[in-house]
């Protein structure tokens, strides 16, 4: 007997133990408690302090520095006394206002912005217990080849929020080979040098997660690499109504039951 199992779960397990931990940190997903979709109009919001609007460029905020609201910055923090302007970029992490031990993240989806609260104290993150995953097993551990495009191509798919859409980067097709079968995905760009497969399966809405899970690799240097299955992640809607996340692309449905990785949590 190799040592390729062993290696493989015990690899697996430290990996998945990593992602538990920044799911479950002060600040993560499982943190969030609402998301409030701003207006022109200058409204307060149930359990935040200030006046928040959106702009033609950004988002406009006005309070009080009694009420206690803080912009970190590079140098120090800013207590915020009067108007101030935010400009989030679309489809990146959010400008965080800081509440006490809470974060108010400014985030820009396409032409709308949210504000998304994060919450040490949310029920998801003090409950949280882990992610049900599929045992590991080798066989999910694919060939793979990367056909990159000449230039990225700018694909628009819906999300999980009503009206909304995201333009995401495709870079290349990848080809599995799962027991012999040949399956293709649209890889989209991902942070430096990774490929993203946003994929859904036949266990989508049924043992995983409907909106379809992914899977993030190293941009390989030749066309031929491999693709561990078992590393099948949730996105953040997964585990809370207020992300925003983007679904696959109508084409990235894998023809068969991939009992690997992640899998509905509780």
């Amino acid at each position: 007997m190799t040592s390729t199992i062993p290696d493989l779960s015990r690899e697996w397990t430290a990996w998945h133990e990593q992602r538990e931990h920044e799911l479950a940190a002060p600040h993560g997903w499982l943190s969030i408690t609402a998301l409030h979709r701003l207006t022109e109009l200058p409204t307060r919001y149930a359990g935040i302090p200030g006046l928040w609007s959106a702009t033609a460029d950004g988002v406009e905020l006005t309070a009080h520095a009694a009420e206690g609201l803080v912009v970190p910055t590079v140098r120090e923090a800013r207590l915020i006394d009067h108007t101030v302007h935010l400009h989030p970029v679309d489809g990146r992490p959010g400008t965080p206002v800081e509440v006490g031990a809470r974060i108010v993240e400014v985030i820009r989806r396409g032409a709308v912005h949210f504000l998304r609260v994060r919450d040490p104290q949310a029920p998801a993150r003090v409950g949280f217990v882990g992610v049900p995953a599929f045992p590991v097993d080798e066989r999910w551990v694919v060939p793979a080849r990367f056909e990159p495009y000449s230039q990225p191509q700018s694909v628009t798919v819906d999300a999980v929020v009503e009206g909304l859409t995201h333009a995401r980067s495709a870079v290349g097709v990848v080809s599995l080979d799962i027991e012999g079968v040949e399956h293709a995905l649209v890889a989209f760009a991902g942070r430096g040098d990774e490929l993203v497969l946003h994929f859904r399966d036949r266990t989508s809405g049924v043992s995983t997660y409907g909106g379809g899970r992914e899977v993030v690799v190293a941009r390989p240097a030749g066309a031929a690499f491999t693709v561990d299955l078992n590393r099948a992640v949730n996105l953040p809607c997964a585990f809370s109504a207020f992300a925003t996340c983007p679904l696959p692309p109508p084409g990235n449905v894998l023809d068969v039951a991939v009992e690997a990785g992640e899998q509905l949590p509780a």
